[in-house]
C-alpha cells in the first residue's frame, strides 16, 4: 500500500507568460539580446532568448508613439503624444514639435537624435547638450520614418512621409538637397545599401524604388504586389546572402543593374518577399475566415547582426524569428506573443506535462513551450473564439486536443501533425465546455449554450488524412434550463457531471446520458464542476462565491468553503483529493484542505478575473490565467520552503552563539553586526546600553561605521522606538549623537524613507529636551533657596579651602559649632520659662 501524499502547504508563482508587446513601436538591441518594445503606456525590455522581461520602464500615462536605441545600447529614446524626448538614463529633452513624434533615429556616432513628427517637421538633437541643433520643414504630410546615412562621415538625413516624398537633408548645410518624389501613397520603409550609394524606399503604393545618391536621381520601381511595411538590406557574407547568391538572377525579380544588391520585404500578405526569392507560405495566423487586414501581415522587419537571423513583427503583436534555411524556405525557430489578450482556458499537454495549450478570445489555440517561452504552434480552423479547450494521451501515446467555440461545433486536434482530425456539429449556441473520457479515451463530452450536452465518438476517426472527418454524437440531452458552463467526466468514465447558469450541477450516467442527481444549493450559475480521484464526490465553484462538495449518491452537500470575495470560477482537487485549489473573479488564488475547511494560503498574483485553471496530473504543478492575459505557473514548494525554514533556523542558532561570544570577547563591533542580521533590536539595546555603560565612544564609532544603508535605516527605526521609553531615551539619544558625529549627512540624506522616520524622533526628541531644562532651572532655585538659609556657602572656593583646613581646625569649628548650639538652646528655654510665666500670670488676673 503506497503511503499517503503529504499535504501541501505552499505554491511558488513563477510568471511565465506576460503580456510584453501590445503593438506599436519596438527597437532590436545593436547584438539582437534585447527588444525594447511598447506595452501599453510603459516600456518592456525584453530577453530575445527566453522572452523573460528584463525591465519595465513606467511610462507618462501616454501611448508611446517611437523608439530607439543608441549605437551602444546604453540609451533608449522614447516618444509619445505630449512631444516630449525622454532619455532614458539621462534627464528629459523637451521636444519642439506640435503634434504626436511618428518615428526616431540615432546617428553612428550616438551623439545625435532625429525625431520625425505627425506636425510635418523634422528635428535633430544634441543628446548631450540637450538642445536641437536642425529644424527642418517641407514634407507636406506627417513623416513616418526618417534615418540617418550608415556612414557616419556623410552628413546625410533621409525622411519619407504620406505625402509620397522623400527628402535628403544635409546636416552641414542645414537643407534639403534632395526631394525623391515617385511614390503615389505612405513611405513606409528605407534602406541604404552597403556601398552607401544606392537607396530603397517602400511604401504602401506596393512597389520599391531605387535611387542613385551620387545625383539623386531616380533608377527603377520593382513591383511587390502588396502594401510594404519594411524593406531591410540583406549584407554579403550572411546565411540569407550566400542561400540568395545560390539562385540565379533569373527566376526572380532581380534586375541588372540591382541584381548586386539583396534585400527583403515584409507587409499585407504576411510572406517574405527577397529580390529572388519569395516564400511559399506565411507564418501569419489568420485569425478568422473573413479578411481582416487589421489582423494579418506583417508590420515590420529586422535582420539581426552577427548572422543572427531575420525577425518580423505580426500585426497581432507576434515575433517571428528565422534564422535557418532548410529545402529553400526560411524556418521559423522561435515564435514570442506579445500579447494573449484574455486567457479562458488552459491545459497542460504531454506525457511530461512540458507544453501548454491556451484559449484566448481568438479563433486560434496557442501551444508554449514551457521551457522556453516561446509559442511551439497555433491551431487554427475554428471561425470563432475559442471558449474551452481538454487534452488526453491515448494509449498508443498520441496527444489529441478538443475545443469548443463559439461557431457553435467541436473540433478534434493531433499534437504531432497539427492538424483537425475530427469536427462534431449540430449545436445550436456555443461551446461552453468540453471534456475527454478519462479511462477508455475514446469519446468527448460537450455542453453548449443551446442547454444541451452531447456525447461524441472516435469511431471512424483517421489521423492520416488531410481533411477533419465528422464526429458522430452518441446520445444528446437536454440538461439544463440555461446555459452550460461546465462538465466533468468521472474517472471511471461511468459519469458525466454539468454546471449551469440556472443554479443547478447535474450527474448523468453514460453512455446513455440518463439523470442521476440534480445539486441543488447554489445562489448564482455554477461556474466549475470536477469529480473526486478517489471519493464518490464532485466539487463545485459558484457566483456566489461559495465551494461545495457534493455526495454523488444522495446529491447531499458535504462541505461548504468560504473566502472568496466574488464568483468561484474554478475548482480542482489536488493531492488525491485532500486538497483542492480555487481561483475566481475577485484575482485571487486559494489553497484549502477539505478535512479542516481551512483556507492555508492566498496568492494575488493576477490583477484581474482568473478565468482559467490547469493541474498537472504529474507533478501536481498547476497554472493560472485570465483577463490580465499573463499566465503563472505555481509549483510545489512545501519541502523547499520546509528545508529553507530549518536551513534559515540553523544559521540563526550559529550567528546567536557566535553574537555571544562577540560580547563575551567585548568585541561589539562584530556584535552589533550580527545582531542586525538576526534582526534583535532588544539585543541591540543592551549592546549600546553596555557601549554607554562603558563610556566606549571608540567602539560605538566603529560599530556605526560599519554599518550599511539598510542597517542604519533600521537603527533609526529602533532610535525611534526607543525615543518614545522614559526608560530607554537616553540611550537613544547617545546613539543619535554618535550616529550624527560620525556619519555624513549626504550619507544620511541617501537613506531610503529618511525623512518620514527623523519626523517621528523631532517630537520626543523635543519633549525630552524641555524636560530636561525644566529640572535644571528647578535646580536653580533649590541653590537659591539653599543659600538664602545659610545651609549652602555662596562662594564655593571659600568651601573647597574650609575642607583644606588642618584636622585641628575642624575640631575647634566643631566645638563651637557645639557651643552655639548649646546656647542656642539655653536661649530657647529661657524663652519658653518666659513663655510660661506670662501665661500663668494671664491665668491669674483672669
Amino acid at each position: 500500500m503506497s503511503a499517503l501524499p503529504q499535504p501541501k502547504k505552499n505554491y511558488r508563482c513563477v510568471p511565465t507568460l506576460q503580456q510584453v508587446y501590445t503593438g506599436g513601436p519596438f527597437v532590436f538591441s545593436s547584438d539582437g539580446s534585447f527588444i525594447a518594445c511598447a506595452c501599453g503606456e510603459t516600456i518592456n525590455i525584453v530577453d530575445s532568448g527566453d522572452f523573460s522581461i528584463k525591465g519595465t520602464i513606467e511610462g507618462n500615462n501616454e501611448a508611446v508613439t517611437a523608439l530607439t536605441l543608441s549605437p551602444n545600447d546604453k540609451l533608449l529614446f522614447s516618444a509619445g503624444h505630449s512631444r516630449q524626448i525622454r532619455v532614458w538614463n539621462l534627464s528629459t529633452l523637451k521636444c519642439g514639435h506640435d503634434g504626436p513624434i511618428m518615428a526616431m533615429a540615432c546617428h553612428a556616432s550616438g551623439g545625435l537624435l532625429a525625431t520625425a513628427g505627425a506636425d510635418r517637421k523634422v528635428l535633430v538633437w544634441d543628446v548631450d547638450g540637450h538642445f536641437c541643433t536642425h529644424f527642418f520643414k517641407g514634407h507636406t504630410g506627417v513623416v513616418t520614418c526618417i534615418m540617418f546615412h550608415p556612414d557616419p562621415n556623410r552628413s546625410l538625413l533621409l525622411s519619407g512621409s504620406d505625402d509620397g516624398a522623400v527628402r535628403v537633408w544635409d546636416l552641414l548645410g542645414k537643407k534639403c538637397v534632395a526631394t525623391l518624389a515617385k511614390h503615389f501613397s505612405t513611405v513606409t520603409s528605407m534602406a541604404v545599401s552597403e556601398d552607401g550609394w544606392t537607396l530603397l524606399t517602400a511604401g504602401r503604393d506596393k512597389v520599391v524604388n531605387v535611387w542613385d545618391l551620387h545625383d539623386y536621381a531616380f533608377k527603377t520601381t520593382i513591383p511587390a504586389y502588396e502594401v510594404l511595411e519594411a524593406i531591410c538590406i540583406i549584407h554579403t557574407g550572411t546565411l540569407f546572402s550566400s542561400f540568395l547568391g545560390a539562385l540565379s538572377p533569373h527566376n526572380g525579380k532581380g534586375i541588372s543593374d540591382t541584381s548586386a544588391i539583396h534585400y527583403v520585404t515584409v507587409g499585407e500578405r504576411g510572406i517574405f518577399a527577397v529580390c529572388l526569392y519569395e516564400q511559399k507560405s506565411s507564418d501569419v495566423t489568420v485569425t478568422s475566415e473573413i479578411d481582416d487586414e487589421s489582423k494579418r501581415g506583417f508590420t515590420g522587419a529586422v535582420i539581426l547582426p552577427r548572422d543572427g537571423g531575420l525577425v518580423s513583427v505580426t500585426a497581432d503583436q507576434q515575433f517571428l524569428f528565422y534564422s535557418s534555411i532548410a529545402d529553400g524556405q526560411l524556418v521559423l525557430t522561435k515564435r514570442l506573443v506579445g500579447d494573449n489578450e484574455e486567457i479562458l482556458d488552459m491545459k497542460f499537454l504531454g506525457e511530461e506535462e512540458n507544453f501548454l495549450a491556451v484559449a484566448t478570445n481568438l479563433e486560434q489555440v496557442r501551444v508554449y513551450d514551457l521551457a522556453s517561452k516561446s509559442c511551439s504552434y497555433v491551431l487554427s480552423g475554428h471561425a470563432d473564439i475559442i471558449l474551452c479547450l481538454d487534452t488526453c494521451i491515448l494509449s498508443c501515446g498520441r496527444v489529441l486536443i478538443a475545443t469548443g467555440s463559439k461557431d457553435n461545433t467541436v473540433r478534434l486536434w493531433d499534437s504531432e501533425s497539427r492538424k483537425c482530425v475530427g469536427i462534431g456539429k449540430g449545436h445550436m449556441g456555443g461551446i461552453g465546455a468540453v471534456a475527454f473520457s478519462r479511462k477508455e479515451k475514446n469519446f468527448l463530452v460537450s455542453g453548449s449554450s443551446d442547454r444541451t450536452i452531447k456525447v461524441w465518438s472516435f469511431d471512424g476517426i483517421s489521423y492520416d488524412v488531410d481533411q477533419p472527418t465528422g464526429l458522430k454524437a452518441k446520445a444528446v440531452v437536454a440538461a439544463h434550463d440555461k446555459d452550460i458552463n461546465s462538465l466533468a467526466v468521472a474517472p471511471n468514465d461511468h459519469f458525466v457531471c454539468t454546471g449551469s447558469q440556472d443554479r443547478t450541477a447535474c450527474v448523468w450516467r453514460l453512455p446513455d446520458l440518463v439523470s442521476v442527481v440534480v445539486l441543488r444549493g447554489h445562489k448564482r450559475g455554477v461556474w466549475s464542476v470536477e469529480f473526486s480521484p478517489v471519493d464518490p464526490c464532485v466539487i463545485t465553484g459558484s457566483g456566489d462565491a461559495t465551494i461545495k462538495i457534493w455526495s454523488i449518491a444522495d446529491g447531499s452537500c458535504i462541505r461548504t468553503f468560504e473566502g472568496h470575495t466574488s464568483s468561484v470560477l474554478r475548482a480542482s482537487f489536488l493531492t488525491r483529493g485532500t486538497q483542492f485549489v480555487s481561483c475566481g473573479a475577485d484575482g485571487l488564488v486559494k489553497l484549502w484542505t477539505i478535512k479542516t475547511n481551512e483556507c492555508i494560503a492566498t496568492y494575488d498574483q493576477h490583477e484581474d478575473k482568473v478565468w482559467a485553471l490547469a493541474i498537472g496530473k504529474k507533478t501536481e504543478m498547476f497554472a493560472t490565467g485570465g483577463g490580465d492575459a499573463v499566465v503563472n505557473l505555481w509549483y510545489d514548494s512545501t519541502a523547499a520552503d520546509k528545508e529553507e525554514a530549518f536551513r534559515e533556523e540553523e544559521e540563526r542558532v550559529l550567528k546567536g552563539q557566535t553574537l555571544e561570544n562577540a560580547v563575551q570577547d567585548g568585541d561589539f563591533s562584530k556584535a552589533i553586526q550580527i545582531a542586525f542580521d538576526l534582526n534583535r533590536p532588544r539585543k541591540l539595546f543592551q549592546l549600546f546600553s553596555e557601549i554607554c555603560r562603558k563610556d566606549d565612544r571608540h567602539q560605538m564609532e566603529k560599530a556605526l561605521c560599519d554599518l550599511g544603508q539598510e542597517q542604519l535605516r533600521l537603527l533609526f527605526e529602533y532610535a525611534r522606538e526607543w525615543n518614545t521609553k522614559p526608560k530607554m531615551c537616553h540611550i537613544a539619544q547617545l546613539v543619535l549623537f554618535q550616529v550624527f558625529s560620525s556619519i555624513s549627512p549626504s550619507v544620511i540624506l541617501e537613506i531610503k524613507g529618511i525623512g518620514e522616520v527623523l519626523e517621528g524622533l523631532i517630537p520626543y526628541t523635543q519633549r525630552h529636551f524641555s524636560r530636561i531644562d525644566r529640572v535644571v532651572r528647578s535646580t536653580y532655585l533649590v541653590d537659591y533657596s539653599l543659600a538664602g538659609m545659610g545651609v549652602v556657602e555662596a562662594d564655593v572656593n571659600d568651601a573647597k579651602e574650609d575642607r583644606k583646613g588642618s584636622r585641628e581646625e575642624e575640631e575647634q569649628d566643631h566645638a563651637q559649632n557645639n557651643g552655639e548650639a548649646l546656647e542656642d538652646t539655653t536661649r530657647t528655654k529661657k524663652r519658653k520659662s518666659s513663655k510660661t510665666g506670662k501665661t500663668k500670670s494671664k491665668k491669674l488676673k483672669g
